[in-house]
């Protein structure tokens, strides 16, 4: 059995939780966000929203897994044992997120090895969808694409093997070579893009304030999203991570590290996105805000376009931004599968290997829903309720439940105090109990209110129009489902003692 205290140093430990949090969706959700919410102005709500809501979070599932030393299940269950079910509701929401992330990555590496000869043409939209992903009705699973299936394969070949080799050996080695070199790769890309014709355009474009929005609370209600759906908090990761810290570690000195390097990356991410976009605009004629759009369509459409367009070497700057893609992907995805292989070993007491094998095995089996010519329908809905009513009701739920039900911010304030050299005070308990539920809680009964409305509303329809059918299996099911097997690992019992086992002693 595992020995919990296995970061090599301090360092290993930082690199992998931001390479948790740095993933897929820093590179395009933020610039997006940041653009539509104010530009400049959006800054001061998110940095309020990173100091009330990211860093507390970070810094109660820092204790949380330190105090502990167990995977969220077990965390949960020592905590209180009527509680493990969060712990394993948060467990099957990362294993959902990791079927179809994973192929999120085959596709950039796939276009990785398209940007060699550009061969995604001049029509990119078209071939993402039609050459590419071959993309059938919604529903439909219509065979496998090829162009998918083997880069998904290689994917998990990648990912299993690091987890495999622990944590020490496999987890932050992996995060060593791989974050680091994500910085230097996307730092290329950033500088280059500073220096193309119309970036000042765009840079304008993504930091004029628009002080207006200050006082729209939907900017505010943005924020915090934005920094809750990027720190990789609440479900299950960052408990999991620090179980595995020494017994004497600095948890509010290094959740601030991790909370402002992914604040900072993110940041690096908008400089470089809207320089280029603001280069596209100039090659087209139009505003910046006629290139502007989120989501896979930024990455998989709009920059194969803007890559077309690079005066020199496109290919290589194409291929740097897909491998950083890439580099990002493998990282986050490797602390979304830990979440359940640490569960795995902690309540049926199985060796990593098996667990891997188990966990991830059959992780991969099911992401192959997601290499079909249906998948990118099947993606986009799980990915959509998986995350607004997984991800952000999980935090809520998490919030409310330590703050108000079992009443344990005083005793981890008191034991991150006790490690730590940044000691915590009352705007961290009022943020957890105050602040984060009231902002969480709005924004959950506005998601429940605008999409159970949309069933009944022929004119809006469902979430992008999908029918009501695909609506049901492919997106609630799934969020609830998630939920409902949680509860039911509960009522499977625990495999020897929770308290004895050396897989969740604490350090020595």
């Amino acid at each position: 059995m595992e020995n919990r205290s296995q970061w090599g140093t301090r360092a290993g430990f930082i690199l992998a939780a931001i390479g948790s949090a740095v993933g897929l969706g820093n590179i395009w959700r933020f610039p997006a966000t940041a653009y539509e919410n104010g530009g400049g102005a959006f800054m001061i709500p998110y940095l309020i929203a990173l100091l009330t809501a990211g860093i507390p979070i970070l810094i109660m599932e820092f204790t949380m897994g330190h105090k502990y030393r167990g995977s969220s299940p077990l965390t949960y269950s020592r905590m209180n044992k009527k509680s493990e079910w969060i712990g394993w509701w948060g467990v099957l929401i990362a294993f959902v997120i990791s079927t179809y992330y994973s192929v999120i990555i085959a596709w950039a590496i796939s276009y990785s090895i398209f940007s060699l000869n550009l061969s995604w043409g001049t029509d990119t939209p078209g071939f993402l969808t039609g050459d590419y992903l071959q993309v059938t009705a919604p529903g439909e699973f219509g065979g496998f694409v090829p162009g998918v299936l083997i880069p998904l394969i290689i994917v998990w070949l990648i990912v299993l093997g690091v987890l495999y080799k622990g944590v020490k050996k496999g987890i932050e080695m992996a995060n060593r070579i791989f974050i680091p070199t994500l910085v230097v790769v996307f730092l290329i890309i950033v500088i280059r893009a500073i220096t193309l014709p119309g970036a000042f355009e765009g840079l304008n474009a993504f930091f004029t304030p628009d002080l207006s929005a200050i006082m729209d609370g939907q900017v505010w209600v943005a924020a915090y999203g934005q920094i809750f759906f990027s720190m990789s908090i609440a479900f299950a990761i960052m408990i999991t991570y620090s179980s595995y810290l020494p017994k004497k570690s600095d948890l509010t000195n290094n959740a601030f590290i991790v909370g402002f390097g992914n604040s900072s990356f993110e940041l690096l991410c908008g400089i470089g996105v809207f320089s280029v976009l603001g280069f596209m605009a100039a090659q087209e004629g139009v505003p910046v805000d006629k290139v502007v759009e989120g989501g896979v369509g930024l990455a998989f459409m709009v920059f194969p376009q803007i890559i077309n367009k690079f005066p020199a070497l496109n290919e290589l700057f194409g291929f740097l931004f897909f491998a950083s893609l890439v580099l990002a992907g493998l990282s986050s995805l490797i602390s979304i599968i830990e979440t359940y292989v640490a569960g795995l070993i902690d309540k049926f007491k199985i060796s990593r290997a098996k667990a891997v094998l188990f966990g991830g095995g059959f992780a991969a089996l099911v992401s192959l829903i997601f290499a079909t010519r249906g998948g990118l329908n099947f993606l986009d809905a799980a990915d959509y309720f998986i995350n607004q009513f997984g991800v952000a009701f999980i935090g809520l739920v998490e919030v409310v439940f330590v703050a108000w039900v079992l009443r344990k911010l005083g005793e981890f304030k008191d034991h991150a105090n006790e490690i730590s050299d940044i000691r915590l005070g009352g705007w961290w308990t009022f943020s957890l109990s105050v602040i984060t539920p009231i902002v969480l809680g709005y924004t959950m009964f506005d998601l429940f209110k605008t999409n159970i409305l949309k069933q009944f509303d022929t004119d809006t329809g469902n979430y992008a129009n999908y029918p009501d059918a695909f609506i049901l299996y492919g997106g609630w099911f799934i969020a609830v489902g998630a939920l409902l097997i949680g509860i039911i690992m509960t009522l499977i019992k625990w495999k020897g003692s929770k308290n004895t086992n050396e897989s969740t002693k604490e350090a020595k």
